[in-house]
């Protein structure tokens, strides 16, 4: 597949001359022998593994702590091109928060006709206990991953929005202070916007949400489920990085009509909690009684404005795949305006048409469940054996609101170090917003997903994918 012409090489043109973003960067590779890259390739893992960078598999048990393979070619956008994608990037969260504290209260977009009702009320991840609560300074989604394909010079579509609990971020920051740490040299020949204020923007944005009840400076714990949980060294480093503490549910009980943690001398109140679990786990009182992982009673102290919980519980809606292919008609509805980033057009197979027609081009389609993620429970047609598409087939015929489908859309490539040289693979973008009253704070870059596999589409790090440091050049 990748041997096709049409894919988007964002590294070089036509003829072996690079792209203007990449014109420093590839006058310094071509002076560095190729042994040198690929020891330091080498050194880069050592790093990551000396640090402790990995991410747990769940179901693998014969390879519970994995590495994320680091690729040292970075990728690099210009500053124009970042300006109008972040314009986008801060339109389209604009528009979710507005949506979201819409559906929990008014629903004039349901009145308006621009969304089926039953898409709200027969939605897994729509929240009743959220009906009427307005989060404290109106922000649901304080921390935002918007995942984004390019397909041309200038065409960037949102593959998805990820409101609820978006991951990923430590490896934004290891991976460009890796680079840093292995060619000093380059970053002072190639002018990066940097990254490193990540920690204390996320801590000020989320200071910024403390809720009525706060008194001085706020008090910010990370909940985590725990260390065999996926993302549990993320979990500790941000804490870290941020100077937050990180609990867990037994840390945490209801004293006094606020969430508090235990420390040495009693029990302290939080005023902002970042949560690193589901809606499900978060209150046993309120959600599934056999959940050890949250707080009995916590929802009744966030609902009296005792408490912030970042992301808001019930923002996991605006994650569903359906309600993403009417995010058009969202943002035009809260901002007046058109979205500046386009959606990959997308197929809703709840429609009779739209499901007759999937079934008829099954082979040429990417299918992916309503509330799935990290690239399970897909299937990527033209990839696809006939027993494949034929027991996806079945899945359709059998629930069919459960799926959407999608064009497979021709992502765009950057080279990977391999030992015979530089390969294109395909990449995808997750750039990280905080959301705080009056400010949105859009990290320059974000995380570059790569797809190690010689023609696979399929960037995510449970199906075998790398990452790469992203670098957005000053304007």
């Amino acid at each position: 597949m990748s041997n096709r012409p049409d894919y988007f090489d964002e590294m070089m043109q036509a003829g072996g001359v690079p792209r203007a973003p990449y014109a420093d960067y590839h006058d310094w590779f071509k002076g560095e022998e190729a042994g040198r890259l690929l020891e330091k390739s080498a050194e880069a893992e050592a790093l990551f593994r000396l640090t402790g960078i990995t991410f747990n598999v769940y179901g693998d048990p014969s390879a519970a702590e994995r590495l994320i393979p680091f690729d040292l070619i970075p990728r690099i956008i210009g500053g124009r091109e970042w300006s109008r994608v972040s314009k986008g990037i801060e339109q389209r969260v604009r528009a979710l928060n507005a949506f979201l504290h819409d559906i929990y209260h008014r629903q004039e977009i349901v009145k308006a006709g621009r969304i089926p009702a039953h898409m709200i009320a027969r939605n897994a991840a729509f929240l009743p206990h959220m009906i009427g609560v307005t989060p404290p300074g109106g922000i649901y989604t304080h921390i935002v991953g918007t995942d984004l394909v390019r397909t041309g010079p200038d065409e960037f579509f949102v593959l998805e929005d990820n409101a609820r609990t978006p991951s990923g971020v430590s490896y934004m920051l290891e991976n460009r202070e890796t680079m840093l740490h292995m060619f000093p040299e380059l970053f002072s020949k190639v002018k990066v916007q940097s990254v490193s204020q990540y920690p204390r923007s996320l801590r000020r944005s989320l200071g910024a949400c403390a809720p009525k009840a706060c008194e001085g400076r706020p008090t910010l714990a990370v909940l985590t489920p725990g260390i065999y949980n996926s993302a549990y060294y993320e979990h500790a480093f941000l804490a870290d990085q941020m100077g937050a503490e990180l609990v867990e549910g037994h840390d945490l009980r209801v004293v006094n009509g606020r969430v508090a943690m235990r420390t040495t001398e009693g029990y302290k109140p939080i005023d902002v909690l970042y949560r690193r679990i589901d809606d499900d786990y978060l209150d046993p009182m309120n959600f599934n009684p056999d959940s050890m992982l949250g707080v009995p009673g916590i929802m009744d102290v966030y609902r009296a404005g005792g408490i912030t919980l970042a992301n808001a519980p019930g923002t996991g809606i605006a994650d569903d795949k359906a309600i993403y292919s009417y995010m058009p008609e969202i943002v035009e509805f809260y901002t007046g305006e058109k979205a500046i980033l386009k959606n990959v057009p997308t197929h809703r197979c709840s429609e009779p048409e739209a499901l007759k027609y999937v079934l008829d081009n099954l082979a040429e389609l990417v299918v992916k469940e309503v509330h799935g993620s990290g690239g399970y429970g897909m299937l990527v047609g033209p990839a696809a054996s006939k027993k494949e598409l034929a027991a996806f087939r079945a899945k359709l015929e059998a629930n069919p609101d459960n799926y959407i489908a999608q064009p497979t859309l021709a992502l765009s490539t950057v080279p990977i170090l391999t030992d015979a040289g530089l390969a294109p693979r395909h990449v995808d973008l997750r750039p990280y917003v905080l959301v705080s009253p009056g400010n949105i704070d859009i990290t320059p870059g974000g995380l570059t997903r790569v797809a190690l596999t010689k023609g696979s589409l399929v960037v995510n790090s449970s199906q075998g994918g790398g990452t790469k440091d992203t670098w957005v050049l000053e304007e």
